[in-house]
């Protein structure tokens, strides 16, 4: 088993420097080799505690929360210093050169436009009256800004402009349509990505409500669906296997297998039948979950990566799965598809498997170790949700006082629950956070994102299990990446469908009224 944990961990540590290697290794001046230690920060401590205390030793709160929260602040300053030390060396040699005599006249420093007059024109005719009154052009950087009236619905205007402008300038701009902090639409024309054979920005399409300035992606991320860099089918399937794993090994430790036992698996391998269904449920919430995401995405002919496992052999075995998304999302509408599918499509696993491991899990008394997070003692009153699935399952058994010690696969469909509340939290890149932006518009989504977060700093406080969650959201972005068209709105189906799982969010994460508890019981 002690072989196993070491190739674990050892894999996952080459990845991640593999990852940091190919994403920041030229950005900035601090060594690689440390942004990696502090990446792989928590996964050494927790590793080293459970290779010296064992298994059954439970780890400390400290110990597990410290490393996970400073981690990732660590690695966001020494990554910002990094940075701002090459831009003061780039500064410095601007300052060298400007200080050298001048032997000839200076060249000019006006920016090129992106449109010479001809071109400009053309640009004109590609905004009829009767869709969009263009009434002044202005150029950022290598985008094109045009500020104007919206006459006709957003959708056909958008669709009508776009293929204009595709008509007269081929594939050399991305078209976007925004909006601006008063609320009005202009269009924008950004380099399209695909041609571009420099490296640009890091970030992907983004456009800022105070400076409407569109940055484009990096070629990387608009890949051609075939491009390897863009399917790894190979690394996909390697961290399915790892992951299948190490889940196994953490669910023989809900299963109950002692540690010794565990120590002679090896000898004994029909003890890792113990583990599966715990491993197989998990991975199939969390694979749904993703693979939601994954169809909607290519429905809507938007890039993304194939769905990747994230393998840990300790904690719960798995940091869960993601996908990443390599090219724009064309409307409001496929970002709300996009974002919803994936808990839905996760739901639909984790309600069934939720529901039989209940059955077959048992009914304790409460005690003040109970909690949302000890799968030995669970407290079912504290998610409304929970204590309807656990009333209907268990009936009379459930009193006021009682907890559940949970079956191994109760444990993979209540982490699913888990799971799909964190993601419909309506902040930032979240798939809440997307659903909120396709349902109201950026703006709204962000400022529904900063409400969020100081309501569940408050909720904390009657939910202390909660404050994890709560201080994760706070160092979350709430601005939400925009959709090319991002000024069409939802139909009422969708947005009833936002709302009511916005509803199913509040239903996971509030606790049962003591009115309703003793009513039930």
């Amino acid at each position: 088993m002690i072989f196993w944990f070491v190739f674990l961990l050892l894999t996952l540590g080459w990845m991640t420097y593999s990852l940091l290697q190919r994403s920041i290794a030229a950005k900035g001046s601090t060594p690689l080799w440390i942004l990696w230690l502090v990446m792989m920060a928590p996964a050494l401590i927790w590793s080293t505690w459970t290779l010296v205390k064992g298994t059954g030793q439970p780890m400390p709160l400290a110990l597990v929360l410290i490393p996970f929260l400073a981690s990732p602040i660590l690695y966001w300053v020494l990554l910002r210093q990094s940075l701002r030390s090459v831009q003061r060396q780039e500064n410095k040699a601007l300052e060298r050169v400007a200080e050298t005599p001048i032997t000839e006249p200076p060249p000019l420093t006006k920016l090129p436009k992106p449109l010479d007059p001809e071109e400009e024109a053309d640009l004109n005719h590609c905004f009829p009256w009767s869709h969009f009154a263009l009434h002044k052009v202005e150029y950022r950087l290598q985008a094109v800004i045009c500020q104007g009236q919206l006459r006709s619905d957003p959708s056909v205007a958008y669709q009508h402009i776009q293929q204009n402008v595709n008509a007269r300038f081929g594939d050399r701009f991305l078209v976007l349509l925004q909006e601006n902090f008063q609320g009005q639409p202009f269009f924008a024309l950004v380099p399209n990505p695909q041609r571009l054979q420099s490296t640009p920005t890091a970030n992907p399409l983004s456009v800022s409500h105070a400076d409407p300035t569109p940055t484009a992606a990096s070629p990387a991320d608009t890949a051609n669906p075939d491009d390897d860099r863009l399917y790894r089918p190979g690394l996909a399937l390697g961290l399915l296997l790892m992951t299948l794993i190490t889940t196994t090994f953490i669910g023989m430790i809900f299963a109950g297998v002692s540690p010794e036992a565990m120590g002679t698996v090896s000898e004994n391998p029909i003890l890792l039948l113990e583990g599966l269904p715990y491993s197989l449920a998990i991975m199939a919430i969390l694979g749904c979950h993703e693979t939601g995401h994954f169809l909607a995405a290519r429905h809507y002919q938007v890039r993304t990566t194939l769905p990747y496992f994230i393998p840990v052999p300790f904690f719960l075995g798995t940091f869960g799965a993601f996908i990443q998304m390599r090219s724009p999302v064309p409307n409001r509408k496929a970002l709300f598809d996009v974002s919803i599918a994936g808990p839905l499509a996760g739901l639909a696993v984790t309600l069934p498997c939720l529901w039989w491991g209940l059955h077959h899990s048992l009914v304790i008394e409460r005690s003040d170790f109970s909690s949302l997070l000890n799968f030995e003692s669970l407290d079912p009153w504290r998610s409304l949700l929970l204590a309807g699935l656990s009333y209907i399952t268990l009936g009379d058994s459930l009193a006021a006082d009682s907890a559940l010690q949970l079956h191994p696969v109760a444990v993979a469909g209540y982490l699913g629950l888990i799971v799909t509340a964190l993601n419909l939290m309506p902040v930032g890149q979240l798939d809440g956070g997307h659903i909120i932006h396709a349902m109201f518009g950026q703006r709204t989504g962000a400022i529904v994102g900063q409400i969020t977060r100081f309501l569940m700093l408050m909720l904390s406080l009657v939910q202390p299990d909660l404050l994890l969650w709560a201080l994760l959201l706070l160092f979350m972005p709430v601005v939400d990446e925009p959709a090319l068209n991002d000024v069409s709105e939802l139909d009422d189906r969708r947005d009833l469908l936002g709302f009511a799982v916005l509803v199913l969010l509040l239903l996971i994460i509030m606790p049962v009224p003591g009115s309703i508890v003793a009513l039930l019981t």
